[in-house]
């Protein structure tokens, strides 16, 4: 079954000294925490916000590559994970039929954010009995933590 989640916010963790992602279902009770890189956690942000450039980053660019050709982003689905490693389809619309794409999550939340298309994690992916420990961990945080990233 798929979840639908919203970007909650970025968060830094200086212990990995890598970014986090935090996706929250649309009820509040389930969080999930992906760690990303720098460049995917500054493109989700840039979303986040709404700010574009004058001349296109990379996720810019495929977005428009998607609109020129005349597809449209329909979803993104965080369908697994193997070992520490999440997978995610992103599902486009094209010539009357769906195409789905193979992703790394944090490109597939980026494009998303800029298609104002729905993100979907598989059921399996929330861990209900390390829920109450991620929330707890995330009320721990400063609310700083969150930068100016937070939706």
């Amino acid at each position: 079954m798929l979840v639908s989640v919203k970007v909650q916010g970025l968060v830094f963790d200086p212990h990995q000294n890598t970014y986090i992602v935090v996706l929250r279902d649309e009820d509040g009770n389930d969080v999930l925490p992906i760690w990303i890189g720098r460049t995917e956690a500054n493109a989700i942000g840039l979303a986040v916000e709404g700010v574009f450039y004058k001349r296109p980053l990379t996720h810019d660019l495929i977005s428009n590559v998607v609109d020129k050709i005349g597809a449209k982003i329909i979803s993104v689905v965080l369908t697994d994970l193997k070992d520490t490693t999440y997978y995610s389809k992103i599902h486009l619309w094209h010539n009357d039929a769906e195409v789905t794409i193979d992703a790394r999550p944090s490109d597939a939340i980026a494009l998303a954010l800029r298609a104002d298309a729905p993100i979907f994690i598989n059921d399996r992916l929330i861990q209900k009995q390390n829920s109450e420990e991620i929330n707890r961990w995330l009320e721990g945080l400063n609310p700083d933590d969150f930068g100016k990233y937070q939706a």
